[in-house]
């Protein structure tokens, strides 16, 4: 069902949400001053939900040395931005009564914007709010045909961009082909952006969950392009701690086994925070997080970026 992966403008936030901006902001740039670094962990369970896990549980290392953990801990704010690809087929709002579920199932502190991405950019329907049904208001069936050309990861990227400063827990739910018509696969098995992408999403600590849906259009149903693309879709995933999910190159059944499963993952997160320092410019650093307690292990980014510092 699932595949583990190995693999326009933002407008003015609603005003009940500054002082949540305000205040983070003032928080990274004191974690900034103080040589520390904290990014999401998502604890899986194996067999069944992952339990309650605490600090003494959990081994944190960077590159090959084991480090200590100043702070694990969980954080009910989180910012999530539904992007759907405009490309995919129009059959896709079909599925549309299960995201809509998943919207409104997630819990009062969960900030969600939705966006469409065509002509390289997220053209943005509903601002990051609390108010979920208005979130899901913004759902519409997808351009298809007419918004091929465009590149996901671009599209991703500029939603990055411009991602105001938010809380520190930060997920993209991206639904596309993961075709870059943009590129086009003539540049390799991956994008050239993709690298771009993750790199920014490890900066933001952004987790970046992929489900594929089929493109509109004739390359929609070619094996090549597919297969490159969910190996781009894969990578996003893993690589920003995250999963992706697709079964085989031709639409789900249904996406409600994908929703449901986003949502525990997304109810199960926490955030580490270790002394670092990333020199004059900042630098990213390989993380790797590790639990002997059974059935249970870890997401994480493939790498933590450092912010500058003494």
């Amino acid at each position: 069902m699932r595949h583990h992966s190995t693999v326009g403008k933002l407008g003015v936030f609603l005003g009940a949400l500054l002082f949540v901006v305000v205040g983070t902001s003032q928080a990274q740039t004191k974690a900034a001053a103080s040589g520390t670094a904290t990014f999401t962990v998502t604890a899986v369970g194996k067999k069944e939900g992952a339990p309650p896990i605490s600090k003494d549980d959990v081994q944190f290392f960077t590159g090959k040395e084991r480090k200590q953990i100043a702070d694990w801990k969980k954080d009910d704010n989180l910012f999530l931005a539904i992007l759907i690809d405009d490309s995919i087929v129009n059959a896709a709002a079909g599925q549309w009564s299960d995201l809509k579920e998943f919207i409104m199932a997630q819990p009062a502190t969960t900030h969600i914007a939705v966006g469409y991405i065509r002509n390289n950019a997220t053209q943005v329907a509903q601002d990051f709010t609390t108010d979920h049904e208005l979130a899901a208001k913004a759902l519409r069936i997808p351009i298809g045909t007419a918004a091929i050309g465009s590149s996901p990861y671009l599209g991703t990227m500029d939603m990055l961009k411009r991602w105001p400063q938010t809380g520190p827990r930060r997920s993209i739910l991206l639904i596309s082909s993961g075709i870059d018509f943009f590129r086009g696969p003539w540049s390799g098995p991956f994008s050239p952006d993709l690298d771009s992408v993750i790199q920014r999403a490890e900066r933001q600590n952004t987790n970046i969950w992929t489900i594929y849906y089929p493109s509109a259009g004739h390359h929609g149903g070619s094996f090549y392009y597919v297969t490159n693309a969910q190996n781009n879709l894969g990578k996003l995933s893993d690589e920003t701690g995250a999963e992706a999910f697709y079964l085989g190159t031709g639409a789900p059944v249904s996406l409600k086994p994908y929703f449901d499963e986003i949502a525990e993952h997304l109810s199960n997160q926490y955030l580490l925070t270790f002394a670092a320092s990333g020199g004059a410019k900042g630098k990213y650093q390989s993380v790797k997080v590790k639990t002997e307690l059974p059935d249970v292990e870890f997401l994480t980014a493939a790498a933590v970026f450092l912010p500058p510092g003494a």
